[in-house]
């Protein structure tokens, strides 16, 4: 009989760093979820977390997010105090370039993750859990059955469109004239039509998709006026999100969403499809309370729904619900040796 490996007994040095996570995905986009381990975050708000976070540990943010303990396409988001009376925790989401304003798929896999591990008290058939992120309140609704959580509905902060129509050239893409939407949904996407660069939203294509949504994404960045109406951190672009049929005659569309440096969303992206309900709504494509179910490069779902209309500074805006279920897959124990010299981690894309 073979002897059992066991490592029960072993110990870790005292200097090592160690990190708690729960990890998940939501329509199959990871989201590591930070338990233990994370320094304090300092700020009075999440904006000013954010770049707390930034300055003083973006060691952790690699080590956690790029390989050897994570990967190009990783996902994480850490659990802070809340800034709002109403707020039940605050979070901060992060990827392989640096830290998001908002994150529909880490909502979705975050509540999940505090109803299901105990962190917040589950009461069927529904609880409402309140959050804070850099883009604003989030108030979201998770569905109970057995329990466990089946279903996450969040309504996002308002969302609206900066721009209809606009043409970019960039030469040897498509016909060299690109059109695109440009909208925020939690953060700001151009929208762009694969079929006009003659890719679909489906795997085959996926390594064109990325090299022409960096190419894209650098192109809008340039040329566009992308400025939030009250926070300046947030004036930037965040994805390119390529849209065209869906696959599923029940589904109304596809999206795949290339943001970051590189990184490829699996699941429909729910800031971006809030976007799209913005754009969808200023053409009157979309009515308030009418489903709209996007599918991911995936085939994974979420639904979108405009509850009402609003402003959002000089903007027309929308409140979005977005829903869709995440899934705990793992809890993990990582450590930091300081004499490791790859202990903050390394990329490729």
């Amino acid at each position: 009989m073979t002897k059992k490996f066991s490592i029960d007994n072993w110990m870790p040095p005292d200097e090592w760093r160690r990190i708690v996570t729960v990890d998940t995905h939501t329509g199959g986009e990871p989201l590591r979820v930070i338990l233990d381990g994370y320094p304090v975050l300092s700020g009075n708000t999440l904006l000013e977390r954010r770049r707390f976070a930034e300055k003083n540990h973006d060691d952790l943010r690699k080590a956690l997010m790029w390989e050897p303990r994570g990967h190009a396409d990783m996902y994480g988001c850490v659990i802070t105090e809340p800034v709002s009376p109403d707020a039940d925790f605050g979070v901060l989401f992060m990827h392989n370039e640096g830290y998001s304003t908002m994150c529909g798929h880490g909502i979705i896999a975050v509540v999940t993750v505090a109803l299901e591990t105990g962190f917040l008290p589950m009461q069927a058939p529904e609880t409402e859990i309140k959050i804070d992120t850099p883009a604003g309140f989030i108030s979201a609704r998770a569905t109970i059955q057995h329990h466990n959580v089946t279903r996450v509905s969040f309504l996002n902060v308002p969302s609206y469109v900066l721009a209809l129509d606009e043409i970019i050239s960039i030469p040897g893409l498509g016909r060299g004239k690109i059109r695109y939407d440009l909208a925020f949904g939690g953060a700001f996407y151009a929208y762009v039509e694969a079929a006009d660069l003659g890719l679909s939203c489906n795997p085959e294509d996926l390594e064109s998709l990325i090299r022409f949504g960096k190419i894209i994404k650098s192109e809008v960045s340039r040329v566009a006026d992308i400025r939030h109406p009250i926070e300046n951190d947030m004036s930037f672009l965040y994805g390119i999100i390529f849209t065209g049929p869906a696959a599923d005659a029940k589904s109304h569309s596809r999206n795949v969403c290339i943001f970051a440096e590189g990184e490829v969303d699996r699941s429909p992206t729910g800031t971006g499809v809030s976007g799209r309900m913005a754009i969808r709504y200023a053409r009157n494509q979309s009515k308030i309370n009418e489903p709209f179910i996007v599918e991911s490069i995936l085939g994974s779902t979420f639904t979108g729904k405009i509850i009402q209309e609003t402003t959002f500074g000089p903007h027309k805006a929308i409140i979005p619900e977005i829903s869709g279920c995440a899934h705990i897959v793992g809890r993990q124990e990582f450590f930091i040796d300081p004499d490791d010299p790859l202990k903050t981690g390394f990329i490729f894309r």
